[in-house]
């Protein structure tokens, strides 16, 4: 677990979860994981979440989604920047991943967002992770 990269610990708890079958994963909580645990609600990639507990314990419990089948509804998580090598982007240069089958994780002037939303609202930023 790196303290150093909060978000890389975020998507490997969660890759590592999905590997393993588990119905939750705990991850510690910060805002930013907050939204991205909404964002990744509202996009169907997840089921549910939920925080729990006070001050410096608090964390987010993560609810994963499968399939009737029992696979895993997230096929892949990758970060793209990272603490060493941020990358930003304007709103023309956002990409779409997997050829539109999955979405970018944005932090943006306007809060976090889809990479799709972000073309939308014609805002740029930084890509923060791909999930598929």
């Amino acid at each position: 677990m790196s303290m150093n990269d909060p978000i890389s610990d975020f998507l490997t708890r969660v890759r590592n979860g999905l590997r393993a079958t588990h119905e939750e994963v705990y991850v510690p909580y910060s805002r930013l994981k907050d939204d991205m645990c909404a964002l990744l609600q509202r996009e169907g990639y997840i089921d549910s979440f939920t925080v729990a507990g006070e001050g410096a314990q608090k964390s987010i419990r993560i609810k994963l989604r499968y399939t009737e089948e029992g696979s895993s509804v997230i096929h892949g998580l990758q970060r793209v920047s990272r603490p060493s090598l941020r990358v930003y982007v304007g709103s023309s240069e956002i990409e779409p991943v997997r050829s539109g089958l999955g979405i970018s994780v944005m932090s943006t002037s306007h809060g976090i967002m889809t990479g799709k939303q972000a073309r939308e609202a014609n805002v740029g930023g930084e890509i923060l992770c791909e999930v598929w």
